[in-house]
């Protein structure tokens, strides 16, 4: 996805400020497997995803909990360390080579201090991710887990071909065995 493009789905600029916000980003490629952020440390960058895909976790014990996935034109942001600079507890692996937008926190904060229209576009930007956060809280929370399956078929159904179903299972709170009776209803 062009920058151009994620940009306005995030806020409209004026066409200076647009292009002040994109002095400050450059692009990135890693492999699939990178780990971007990984959880205890402090994230100084934000990324957008140009190309591929990536998948939120957080270790419990034994087991890998999977809580969000991006992909093309979603943002990729530790929000603990963008907001208070402390240590996430997030890591972020790439599951497919990812072609990222990457920009550093500290240009980004320095361009909202002078560009009140960069200024809000980073508000709106917290408020879409806040907004996109409390969805998937609320539907793990209110939904079953063929309704939250149901759910990804409807609105993205190509993660189901481009996702292991091992990290689609553990993203819906569920066992492997589960999420194939669940899938067998919907053939």
């Amino acid at each position: 996805m062009d920058i151009n493009q994620i940009i306005d789905n995030i806020g409209i600029l004026p066409e200076s400020s647009r292009n002040a916000l994109k002095e400050i980003i450059t692009e990135a490629t890693y492999p699939k497997g990178h780990i971007l952020f990984r959880a205890d440390k402090v994230e100084t960058k934000v990324y957008f995803i140009k190309r591929g895909i990536v998948r939120a976790y957080t270790e419990m014990e034994d087991n890998e909990i999977t809580f969000w996935f991006g992909r093309e034109g979603d943002t990729v942001v530790s929000m603990k360390s963008y907001v208070n600079g402390r240590k996430g507890y997030e890591n972020i692996e790439l599951l497919e080579e990812c072609e990222l937008y990457e920009v550093k926190k500290q240009a980004l904060h320095e361009l909202f201090r002078k560009d009140i229209h960069i200024a809000n576009w980073g508000r709106e930007f917290a408020e879409q991710e806040l907004l996109k956060t409390e969805e998937r809280f609320i539907s793990r929370q209110l939904k079953t887990s063929t309704e939250r399956y149901r759910e990804l078929m409807n609105n993205n159904s190509d993660l189901l071909q481009r996702v292991p179903l091992g990290y689609i299972a553990s993203y819906l709170g569920i066992t492997q065995v589960s999420l194939s009776r669940i899938r067998a209803k919907f053939r």
